[in-house]
């Protein structure tokens, strides 16, 4: 047991850096590129910070434990939401400008139904592995136009700034790209390994192993990149973050994990976890929608409230583990 623990933390501390070091180069090498901010930030950089979910559930899913891959998924959008985005604007209130990040919201929400949808009959088979995959291939499509076309949205201002403060030269941004890459999933088969050990030893299932330790320690890029944004003030590139990747987790890393194995789902999966991430995704709409009445913002109280939710639902998780033991 000590052993795996020692993976879990030792898989999550180099998953986290290895993710940071593929996002930098691979923004970099963009650049160099010519591509637009807002399409870097849409595309490279959401796709970076979702790396390590991708990783880590494909790998689970091939070796035969699609629980914890359909977990980290999951749990890793109830905690970017609740627990990230919480922080955050307790922290500092989040204001919202951008239009790219109104869009998403709701594209998110209908994502987010789809997802609970496919689950009602207990079990995600390769048909919907494909219909995820497919919706993920059109969002992508989207995000290319939106990208090529919103240069004067705040978050491609808020992507400009950043992708400046991390310049690097072409060859440097080509290593760590491969470098990050290559550890990615070194670091995600250490993560697994200790993972799965400790719920076999528990007597848990690696859901509920994937909806806690997995997918917190999978969220820290998301949790380090809105703590840098909000620093230097850039709300909209902390929210389009965690949007996109509750986006990129939602369809990409469950439709390849079911895509690599069809899985039966438990029942509490969709009146517990889905409901929880349905409920958290509705909540982040409408405190980010702007009205006659309220601008779109998360002020603190509101984001005491996000990180009070994370706590009790994941506080029910514990004690399921606990009560298990």
């Amino acid at each position: 047991m000590l052993l795996a623990l020692l993976a879990v933390v030792a898989g999550l501390i180099l998953l986290v850096w290895s993710a940071d070091k593929f996002v930098d180069g691979a923004s970099a090498t963009a650049t160099h590129a010519g591509m637009p901010p807002l399409l870097i930030g849409m595309l490279i950089i959401g796709f970076g910070t979702s790396a390590p979910e991708m990783v880590v559930s494909a790998l689970a899913a091939s070796q035969g434990n699609p629980g914890l891959a359909l977990g980290n998924a999951y749990g890793s959008n109830n905690t970017n939401i609740a627990l990230i985005i919480g922080l955050v604007a307790i922290i500092s209130p989040i204001n919202v400008h951008s239009q790219v990040v109104r869009k998403e919201l709701p594209i998110l929400l209908t994502v987010t139904l789809l997802a609970g949808y496919q689950l009602i009959d207990g079990y995600l088979s390769r048909n919907d592995a494909w219909v995820l995959l497919g919706a993920f291939a059109l969002l992508m499509g989207w995000s290319i136009m939106e990208g090529m076309r919103g240069r004067a949205d705040s978050l491609a201002a808020d992507y400009d700034t950043e992708l400046k403060s991390n310049a690097m030269p072409l060859r440097p941004a080509l290593i760590w790209l491969v470098i990050g890459l290559v550890l990615l999933v070194i670091s995600s088969r250490i993560l697994v390994w200790g993972a799965v050990y400790i719920a076999q030893s528990l007597g848990v299932s690696d859901l509920i192993i994937g909806l806690t330790v997995v997918a917190i320690g999978t969220s820290l890029p998301e949790l380090a990149s809105a703590l840098a944004a909000i620093r230097k003030n850039e709300h909209d590139l902390a929210l389009g973050n965690v949007i996109g990747s509750g986006l990129f987790n939602t369809l990409a890393v469950v439709g390849i994990a079911a895509g690599i194995m069809p899985m039966t789902v438990e029942s509490v999966v969709l009146y517990r976890d889905w409901v929880v991430m349905f409920a958290l995704t509705l909540c982040l709409l409408l405190l980010a929608l702007t009205t006659k009445k309220r601008a779109g913002r998360i002020n603190r109280l509101e984001g005491a409230g996000l990180v009070a939710a994370y706590l009790g639902y994941t506080g029910y998780l514990a004690w399921t583990i606990i009560s298990a033991v």
